[in-house]
């Protein structure tokens, strides 16, 4: 091991770099004209990549690795670049040693790239956290900053003999002074994970170039000026404009600063719901650069955030650069995909958390739609827990808001407010905004994430603000938005801080850069949010916490994959599941929260019916687009559809509907109905095809004589003959005739067991039930878990103290057998059971239970196993809680038992279908016969989940492949449920939809009926 004789760069607060070129804008070169319009830089002449195969050495030390002079690379294994070495078997993701990875390649000159026409540059995207360059076995360069750019001049370093054959090496350090200011919520992963690549520049050309557009005040006409830096002996610039089509607009010709007006009749503007790219070429000699633009203005006006003059709302996700297999070496597809989904799903909004993106997204976002709060590479919340542990140690008498903004005030001296690391600070934003301030989707800078507030971050601000008057800058850390353009905030308690600011803090708007923590089962309450954003002129939206889950492909010794969170690669210090926490799934595909999300946030919703007068009204949430669609009525007789006029933008229109749909409606007014009305693309964009839905909506058309829809057909009284009734020492066995089925009931513990004539177990229980499965929400910060756990609701069991029965008597008795039992259960409770002659089991529950919240108040009936296809009317089909329940429609529907559950990568509550009238479970014929059996509530709508598993080995279990299950079906009825809320990093479930200890008293019925 060979220790260095001075400070090594990687552990140098005063060397960022060593010969980095000065920071430009993304953009590729081009030698014609023709080939710079494809916009595809693999038709350029003057780029190479260097993707690929590399060889690779690892080392636990940067001490440790090998000397260049001496080792012979062409021994070593191979490796993918981009890549992470973590991904292809080498040290693990996580926060321990210094791993230290040496790449190794061979790469050709092209002789096209002439010794005297042109230098030559080696540009990486993004290298995690620090890196040494030699090129031929000389000593390029180094430079630090993980998902920021490097490019350096290797013109001098190539050997033009030898065929052209050259030689790179690069030793990546996974750790270097820098990564204390990385310390975003991630995996820890290292090595070129980005594109490297050559790239040739005429020796007289274009260095680096600004586009700025410009709109006057009534936005009708505007000018593109493109501020061109030129090295070598350059006589003029060209700049021509094509519109979206290819049409040429204009043309002018100069040195340094060309302006080009864009005249009325071609004038679109850019926003995220038409997302108009105009393309601007810039020619010097033989060098060609293509560059896509957007015309649009960003400003605050008033207060408020304006695009082009309209004030936005921000329906926005925080996203992480992250795949299953690959680490943060995201390929482009996986990438489209992820956008794609995104516009899918409603979403106009991205913050790239935290820390800048593949030059490749923000070239999606500008194509497909949506606005990006582009983040520099800084975070430093690391140093909150040392400080928190001293400030406890002093014992002062503080709220916890008090407390932690005490810690954010004294964990500031670290790094954000010490000079020593000013350049540091400031670097990074310099790299953010001299690469992208070309990008049309980014309108607004983020100096960064949970780095706390000091003079740093205002040196920054200043830079920018200085450097790029054009957007806008935000910083949540800053909570007096001294240095930011708008209030920003993450997580609030409550809707009304929100309100409060909204009506108080009227100087600024307000957005949330991250709320509604989407970890597990959630996040509960994404209506509430949106509905407050768009009733306040101050809140302008926000930016869910966050897109995907973060989970690694791994599996077990058998082969059984799983999504590997903190914890499964031998890490002890570690986050657990906090990087499960998105509206995907790790495999990028969406969690029934997108759904929630999507629904929600919907560019059109419907008002009110007027059967009277046959309309509808209509409220439409786009900023810039007006709305001309064709809507159908689903699930009634009539299809047909009909058009209407236009629905403006921002506006609400009076819609009349068909006349035939209307008088089918009323045609039997006995009868409840549901009226479905979908909105979809008339046309297919760069997102969807034609057909695709962005809204939909579905209206309660009450009965005039209204009946209760959870009742089936009434068994005649006449029919029926009384069941008869046998006592043995502790138990009752009711017999019914009706359906040759037999009740017996325990009267030593409550419950009662239910078997057909032929002996088969139709059902078992119920035992009334407070608790169920924690959710990663219950667990977090905010959540209740923790009450739970210490009034040890999850133990509750019920015991009988007195038992009694009766035979109703009377004319109107119908032959009824009465059971109750008196149990203790946290307090008491009393559950009277009644057996009808028709074999119905009705089973009423009364309690005041203990504990402050309660998780759920239900009954737990448990069926044979074969009982496995499930059908009910109610919301559906994807599951449904009190405060994630609007993205589904009333109906009847099935499903196996199997699909009614939802595997979610932490195993925990999940699969409950919310709004349900009844629901009936059909087992083999061969086994349980034609008979289907019913549960119901006699209030009204309820809620349940079919499932496998007890909640107490939900909560044990890590992982899916950990569930054991057991043969029978486990059916929950529940009459309330509590909220799911995102208290694994914010707040509880808001008020409306928590579940309190008070007195309740419900009525469950279990009955064999024919399915029909």
């Amino acid at each position: 091991m060979a220790l260095p004789q001075s400070q090594p760069d990687w552990n140098n607060l005063k060397v960022l770099q060593r010969n980095r070129m000065p920071t430009r804008a993304h953009f590729y070169n081009y030698a014609d004209e023709a080939s710079a319009l494809t916009l595809d830089r693999n038709k350029s002449t003057l780029y190479q990549s260097l993707d690929g195969s590399w060889k690779f050495h690892y080392d636990l030390s940067p001490f440790e690795a090998p000397d260049w002079a001496t080792s012979d690379p062409n021994l070593w294994h191979d490796i993918t670049v981009p890549g992470m070495w973590q991904m292809q078997g080498y040290g693990n993701p996580h926060y321990t040693i210094n791993e230290t990875g040496s790449c190794w390649r061979k790469f050709p000159v092209p002789r096209h790239w002439g010794l005297g026409t042109h230098s030559v540059r080696l540009r990486s995207e993004g290298v995690d956290s620090a890196y040494h360059v030699w090129v031929n076995g000389s000593e390029v360069g180094y430079s630090q900053g993980s998902r920021n750019a490097a490019e350096f001049d290797i013109t001098g370093y190539l050997n033009r003999g030898n065929n052209g054959i050259n030689t790179i090496a690069v030793r990546v350090y996974k750790f270097c002074d820098g990564t204390y200011i990385e310390d975003q919520d991630q995996w820890w992963m290292s090595d070129i994970f980005r594109d490297v690549y050559l790239v040739a520049f005429p020796r007289h050309g274009i260095s680096d170039f600004t586009l700025t557009t410009t709109l006057t005040d009534t936005f009708t006409h505007a000018h593109i000026t493109a501020i061109i830096q030129t090295h070598g002996d350059v006589g003029s610039v060209k700049l021509r404009l094509l519109s979206p089509d290819g049409q040429v607009l204009g043309e002018v010709d100069t040195s340094t600063k060309l302006t080009l007006q864009v005249k009325e009749e071609d004038l679109k503007l850019w926003s995220a719901e038409e997302p108009v790219l105009y393309i601007i070429l810039l020619i010097c000699g033989n060098q060609v650069i293509p560059q896509r633009i957007g015309i649009r203005r960003v400003e605050v006006r008033n207060a408020n955030i304006l695009l082009n003059g309209q004030p936005i709302i921000f329906y926005g996700v925080n996203r992480h650069e992250y795949h299953p297999t690959l680490g943060r070496a995201v390929l482009h597809e996986f990438m489209r995909r992820d956008l794609v989904t995104m516009k899918q799903h409603n979403v106009n909004a991205v913050r790239t958390s935290h820390y800048p993106n593949d030059p490749r997204m923000y070239e999606l976002a500008d194509e497909l739609g949506l606005y990006v709060i582009n983040e520099a590479d800084l975070e430093c919340h690391g140093f909150y827990k040392p400080e928190c542990a001293k400030l406890a140690a002093k014992g002062l008498q503080l709220s916890r808001v008090e407390f932690r903004e005490q810690v954010y005030i004294e964990s500031r001296p670290w790094t954000s407010d010490n000079p020593a690391w000013r350049e540091a600070y400031v670097d990074r934003v310099v790299q953010l905004v001299e690469r992208f301030k070309n990008s049309t989707c980014s309108i607004i800078w983020s100096l960064g994430n949970e780095a706390f507030y000091g003079q740093n971050l205002a040196a920054m601000y200043h830079w920018v603000k200085k450097r790029d008057p054009t957007r806008l800058i935000h910083y949540e850390a800053d909570r007096e938005a001294i240095t930011a353009d708008f209030y920003s905030s993450m997580y609030n308690n409550t809707l009304d801080e929100l309100r409060d600011h909204a009506s108080n803090k009227t100087d600024r708007l307000l957005i949330l850069c991250e709320y509604a923590h989407a970890m597990g089962n959630g996040p509960g309450g994404l209506r509430d949010y949106i509905e407050t954003f768009r009733s306040e002129k101050m809140l302008q939206g926000g930016f869910v916490w966050q897109w995907a889950n973060h989970g690694l492909l791994t599996q077990t010794e058998d082969g059984a994959q799983y999504y590997g969170y903190g914890g499964d690669f031998g890490d002890k210090l570690n986050d657990a599941d906090f990087v499960l926490d998105g509206l995907l799934w790790s495999d990028h595909t969406p969690k029934p929260g997108l759904a929630e999300y999507k629904k929600v946030i919907e560019p059109l919703t419907v008002g009110n019916l007027d059967l009277k007068d046959g309309t509808v009204s209509l409220r439409s949430h786009y900023f810039f687009s007006n709305l001309v669609l064709r809507s159908k009525t689903k699930r009634l007789p009539s299809r047909r559809g009909w058009n209407f006029r236009i629905l403006h933008r921002v506006s609400t229109e009076i819609v009349k509907l068909p006349a035939d749909c209307l008088s089918r409606l009323v045609a039997d007014p006995s009868l409840e109905a549901w009226l479905n009305l979908s909105f979809k693309l008339k046309s297919a964009t760069k997102w969807a095809s034609a057909g695709h839905e962005i809204a939909w909506a579905q209206i309660h058309v009450p009965s005039s004589s209204p009946r209760d829809i959870t009742q089936s057909p009434p068994i005649p009284v006449e029919d029926v003959t009384g069941p008869s009734i046998t006592t043995t020492p502790g138990r009752l066995i009711v017999s019914s005739p009706h359906c040759n089925a037999h009740i017996v009931f325990d009267l030593m513990r409550g419950g009662f067991k239910w078997t057909s004539e032929s002996g088969v177990v139709v059902a078992h229980g119920p035992e009334l039930s407070i608790y169920r499965a924690m959710t990663s929400n219950d667990l977090g910060f905010g959540g209740d878990g923790a009450e739970w756990k210490s009034t040890m609701v999850d133990w509750a069991r019920s015991y009988v103290v007195t038992a009694k029965w009766e035979q109703a008597k009377g004319d109107n008795a119908n032959g009824n057998v009465k059971v109750t039992t008196e149990s203790m259960y946290s307090r008491r409770r009393s559950r009277p059971s009644r057996s009808r002659p028709a074999g119905d089991q009705e089973r009423r529950a009364s309690a005041s239970p203990a504990p402050h919240i309660l998780p759920r108040i239900g009954l737990d009936p448990t069926l044979p196993g074969s009982y496995s296809r499930v059908r009910w009317f109610g919301r559906g089909p994807g599951e449904g809680y009190r405060d994630k329940n609007g993205s589904f429609v009333h109906g009847a529907v099935r499903s196996e038992r199997g699909r009614a559950n939802v595997p979610y990568e932490v195993p925990q509550e999940n699969g409950s279908r919310g709004d349900v009238f009844w629901v009936r479970l059909q087992g083999d014929p061969g086994i349980c016969g034609t008979s289907v059996v019913e549960a119901r509530m006699a209030h009204g709508p309820f809620s349940f989940t079919a499932g496998r598993h007890m909640p107490q080995e939900l909560d044990r279990a890590r992982h899916p492949h950990e569930l054991k299950g057991c043969d029978d079906l486990l059916l929950s009825l529940d009459y309330a449920h509590h909220g799911l809320g995102s208290g694994s990093c914010g707040p509880p479930p808001f008020e409306a939809h928590r579940l309190y200890n008070e007195p309740f008293d419900f009525t469950t019925v279990l009955r064999l009926v024919q399915d029909d």
